[in-house]
């Protein structure tokens, strides 16, 4: 009985061991030995160490996946002179009114009319740069705002980065 249940546990054991990380191994041509380790609950994070005369170089690579998307269909002008802001840290991780859970690291906005999922090129009137980003958000309750950006489509668009507001012309993709 005591053996039965002692070999159950063993393979219990090796079992979610081999279900949690999987090890790859390579040699490289300068002939150090190179070690990858994925995870099951990092995905996204891969870490690499390098053994080059007794040295441990560990590089962290975090691989952001955010889509270069080729949008077919033409831009139709919603309104120009939008006054834009972005949002602020705090609600980074909440659910927003569509259900998602904002980023700040995303593309995405919050406007008061249009609907969930809507593809929205914003451009900075000054400088003319330009971000397409997806409404999934309700606001600014602000009377004078029209649109509130993520602070890294707010950033990729602003000529003043210190700046929390700016001018835009706003054009909806119509497919």
């Amino acid at each position: 009985m005591k053996k039965s249940i002692t070999l159950f546990i063993f393979l219990a054991i090796v079992s979610i061991a081999v279900c949690q990380t999987a090890v790859v191994s390579k040699q490289n041509a300068a002939g150090s030995k190179s070690v990858a380790f994925k995870t099951a609950a990092n995905k996204g994070i891969t870490e690499k160490d390098t053994i080059k005369k007794d040295k441990v170089i560990t590089d962290v690579q975090e691989k952001k996946v955010d889509s270069l998307i080729a949008i077919l269909g033409t831009f139709k002008v919603y309104k120009k002179e939008a006054h834009a802001s972005y949002y602020a840290d705090k609600f980074n991780g909440k659910k927003t009114s569509s259900g998602r859970r904002f980023d700040n690291s995303k593309l995405t906005a919050a406007h008061k009319k249009l609907p969930f999922g809507t593809k929205v090129r914003v451009t900075n009137e000054k400088n003319g740069k330009s971000v397409i980003v997806e409404v999934i958000d309700r606001g600014p309750f602000v009377r004078s705002r029209e649109i509130d950006l993520t602070k890294r489509a707010f950033m990729e668009i602003a000529s003043n980065k210190g700046s929390g507001g700016m001018l835009v012309t706003l054009e909806v993709l119509n497919n």
